[in-house]
């Protein structure tokens, strides 16, 4: 076996392993009250321990999502506020891209992200995950053997 064929395998195993281990925030805010919103002060899962409304739970699809829904009322968004709310995906967009935009979810137009990583939805943006970081140096690294 060559070394350009070490690392695809390495690369092919880290994607399927990244994928079946991974956790996503579970919670959901609304308004400013609650540890859901933006900024997400919690960076990983020990620091959960004490956190209220707050989990981490594994995630088979390995697709993780952060939802911003304003509300469709106007006096429910001035009574209430906005809601964020941080769950595991059961499958990821059709194209495997990790973004956010704006979407329809259940029924109601949000602002959805879409990442792919152990605990990706707790940045503010979406945030490139292991297996695709490892695929480009995997590629550069076979690159670079060829010369």
């Amino acid at each position: 076996m060559n070394p350009s064929q070490i690392i695809v395998i390495v690369s092919t195993v880290i994607c399927f392993v990244e994928g079946g281990f991974n956790r996503c925030f579970q919670c959901r805010s609304r308004g400013e009250l609650g540890s859901c919103k933006d900024p997400f002060v919690h960076n990983n899962a020990s620091a959960l321990t004490e956190e209220v409304g707050v989990k981490t739970v594994p995630c088979t699809s390995g697709w993780c999502g952060k939802i911003l829904d304003r509300g469709s009322n106007a006096f429910k968004d001035e009574e209430y506020g906005s809601a964020t709310e941080r769950l595991c995906l059961q499958r990821g967009p059709n194209d495997n891209e990790e973004r956010c935009a704006q979407t329809i979810w259940s029924h109601s137009k949000v602002f959805m992200c879409f990442c792919q990583g152990d605990l990706c939805n707790g940045s503010s943006n979406v945030t490139p995950s292991a297996a695709m970081i490892s695929s480009i140096f995997s590629l550069l690294l076979m690159l670079s053997l060829r010369q």
